[in-house]
């Protein structure tokens, strides 16, 4: 394995994301998690509670400086009418002084919340996307 230097930490700076094919360069965060959903299991003769794995859910947040209504288009009808848009998400965090790069697909994607409107006065814009998924593939890891 190559030595490790300071310099291999991956900085969110390099981090890129793609709705739909089409980059989102005002996204300034993105967090995406999987988390598993257990049972607890109980068994003779033992203190201790057991877990079974089953299943999981995806959720995640997309963070972005407000520079157009793109996510009120894509879903204010869907919201009104029940029938939500297909939405895919890769996203890909590739700092050149890493040991390599990672990217993601995250795929089902469902956004569960939209903003109207939103200001305050001499404050920069920003919009909270909160999102769930039911699929995702690993492309590249590090």
């Amino acid at each position: 394995m190559a030595k490790l230097r300071s310099q291999n930490v991956i900085a969110g700076t390099f981090g890129s994301v793609w709705v739909n094919d089409e980059e989102w360069l005002h996204v300034t965060k993105l967090e995406a998690k999987v988390t598993g959903e257990f049972e607890d299991i109980n068994m003779a003769g033992k203190y201790g509670v057991g877990k079974k794995y089953m299943g999981w859910t995806g959720e995640g947040t997309i963070t972005a400086n407000k520079v157009n209504s793109t996510v009120t288009k894509m879903l204010a009808d869907a919201f009104k009418k029940g029938v939500m848009p297909e939405i895919k998400i890769v996203a890909k965090l590739a700092d050149p002084q890493a040991l390599g790069a990672e990217r993601v697909e995250i795929l089902e994607v469902i956004i569960s919340e939209f903003m109207l409107i939103n200001f305050e006065l001499k404050a920069k814009m920003e919009e909270e996307i909160p999102f769930t998924f039911e699929d995702y593939n690993l492309i590249d890891v590090i």
